[in-house]
């Protein structure tokens, strides 16, 4: 179940991505390029700012962010803990209106270690 409900949030994901990019101008480019560069390795690798990625999503309360570095944090090997730990402090700062953000994120976690 898991690994059919990330592959279709990975295709569906491209699939928008391949439409946006079709009319794209370039201010938009640049920022799918800045996006992309963001997440590269610097003074910061790339696996924590992954986990910054998470967190901001869940603040923000982006559920098709939150699912995506939900899955990233996963392959970059972050624990349940470490997780839970940085979903705590996304509550603290988002408030209670992030906690139906934070059951989602949860069962796509459970699902992937369930995996």
């Amino acid at each position: 179940m898991t690994s059919d409900r990330v592959e279709d949030f990975s295709k569906e994901r491209d699939r928008l991505n391949e439409i946006v990019m079709k009319y794209a101008g370039q201010p938009i480019k640049r920022f799918y390029s800045l996006d992309n560069q963001v997440y590269k390795d610097g003074a910061l690798d790339a696996r924590t700012k992954e986990l910054l990625g998470l967190v901001s999503s869940f603040v923000m309360r982006c559920d098709d962010c939150i699912k995506y570095h939900i899955i990233r944090c996963h392959e970059e090997g972050w624990t349940s803990e470490e997780v839970n730990e940085a979903l705590a402090v996304g509550v603290i700062v988002g408030g209670t209106i992030t906690v139906p953000h934070l059951r989602r994120a949860m069962e796509l976690w459970d699902e992937l270690k369930e995996g």
